[in-house]
């Protein structure tokens, strides 16, 4: 322990790198016309995959750092739903004809705020835009209170393959400090009703470091969990972040527990799922051994994104909606946040991305180096041979070899994290970073 605070684990605040560069390096200068450009260039024999944002709850959980809005009618989302729309037919006039989707995916927000008409009304309008390839997933984020047997029926006749199902934490006090009531009845009932119309995939998010939450509390969570029985688990930790995320101000500070505590709950809660059988993914996820997540990280596959892991092949990922993030060969096209803003960008008649980044070769390699780390815990010298600047990392190699000492080795070709070392994953790979003077707030490295 005293050497991982050495090390900084509990002091650090680094990114995710859910995607590289971070977000934070994104400029104004690469907007619209770089997405239309990126757009027009696709290749329609691979597929591609789709993200819609649904900005929308009808709470608002304390926690929650997303670009979110709460509303008590239906009246914005209808009027929201229509410019998605207009997105949607820019895009079928913009990509090149034929190509198809092989991932789907609706996260928020609240995707389940929508009733079933309009569940049918925007999955057929996607599907006519970019009808889905011969192999098709589609996944939902589900809030098990705001969902219901009608609305499960009709995401099972669109085409839902897998659910996400927001937990947090089962414990009344810890969801009264952060905002969410949701009774494990509640929760039961909504992953009875998905099993029950056919969806067989299903994903628990759980989220450590939460105010009031002890050890204790987290066994009595865990023991509910598996109950539940979910196919992947993704335990998330709670990024504290006031000043960007004003609602997180109705959380306690003095609630909060410490950074050395924090780790514990983490480690308590890897330890419960690897002797329930789960297989650890990355940093934060588990699954069982069958999961295709789980799967993709024994074969090498395993990608990061900005849903966080994934086992996505498609190199494209196209955000739809407000604040939707656009990944090309290219770089990231980012449409405008605020709701407001993207709703005015499309009814202008132009494309709603208002940030983004080109990828030069440099940031290419060093995007290679970050997500293996982050997904093996080792880089492969080999491969990235394979980009023609890849010595200039040289110096960077030995730096992190020399000071992380026993946690990084080096064995053949390989630079590897060993197991004792992966709680410093995020802070090593910030030594690849050629972007890490950006002053931002990230989260907790622990």
């Amino acid at each position: 322990m005293t050497n991982l605070r050495r090390l900084g684990l509990f002091d650090a605040r680094v990114p995710r790198y859910t995607s590289y560069p971070p977000a934070t390096a994104f400029n104004a200068q690469t907007g619209a016309d770089f997405q239309k450009d990126c757009l027009r260039a696709l290749n329609p024999d691979t597929p591609v995959s789709v993200y819609i944002h649904i900005p929308f709850c009808e709470r608002l959980c304390w926690f929650c750092a997303c670009r979110t809005q709460g509303t008590t009618t239906l009246k914005p989302v209808e009027n929201y739903l229509r410019v998605v729309k207009r997105e949607l037919a820019m895009l079928r006039d913009t990509l090149p004809k034929g190509v198809r989707m092989g991932q789907l995916h609706w996260g928020g927000g609240t995707p389940t705020i929508l009733p079933p008409d309009m569940i049918r009304d925007l999955a057929k309008e996607v599907m006519a835009t970019i009808p889905p390839a011969e192999t098709f997933s589609f996944s939902v984020e589900i809030d098990p209170t705001l969902v219901d047997e009608a609305k499960i029926g009709m995401l099972a006749d669109m085409g839902m393959t897998r659910a996400s199902i927001g937990v947090q934490d089962f414990d009344p006090e810890v969801q009264s400090a952060i905002g969410r009531q949701q009774s494990f009845a509640a929760t039961k009932a909504c992953v009875d009703s998905l099993r029950a119309a056919g969806i067989t995939s299903l994903n628990a998010d759980l989220v450590y470091g939460l105010p009031y939450q002890t050890a204790d509390r987290l066994a009595t969570t865990i023991d509910k969990v598996r109950l539940l029985d979910p196919d992947r688990i993704a335990l998330f930790g709670y990024a504290h972040v006031p000043t960007f995320s004003k609602r997180q101000k109705l959380i306690p500070d003095a609630a909060l527990p410490d950074e050395e505590s924090r780790f514990a709950l983490a480690r308590q809660a890897a330890t419960a799922f690897a002797d329930d059988g789960y297989r650890a993914i990355g940093i934060d996820h588990f699954g069982k051994p069958d999961d295709s997540l789980t799967q993709a990280a024994k074969s090498g596959h395993l990608r990061r994104n900005f849903q966080g892991y994934t086992d996505d092949t498609c190199p494209t990922l196209i955000g739809i909606g407000a604040s939707s993030i656009s990944q090309f060969a290219q770089g990231y096209v980012q449409n405008a946040s605020a709701t407001a803003a993207y709703i005015e960008r499309i009814a202008s008649g132009t494309l709603a991305g208002h940030r983004g980044y080109a990828l030069t070769s440099n940031d290419r390699m060093r995007a290679d180096a970050i997500n293996m780390l982050m997904c093996d815990f080792e880089i492969d010298l080999h491969k990235l041979r394979l980009h023609a600047d890849a010595d200039d990392l040289a110096e960077t190699h030995a730096a992190v070899l020399n000071d992380f000492d026993s946690y990084v080795v080096q064995e053949g070709h390989k630079i590897r994290i060993t197991n004792a070392g992966r709680p410093l994953t995020r802070i090593i790979a910030q030594r690849y970073d050629g972007f890490s003077d950006i002053a931002a707030q990230y989260s907790q490295a622990s």
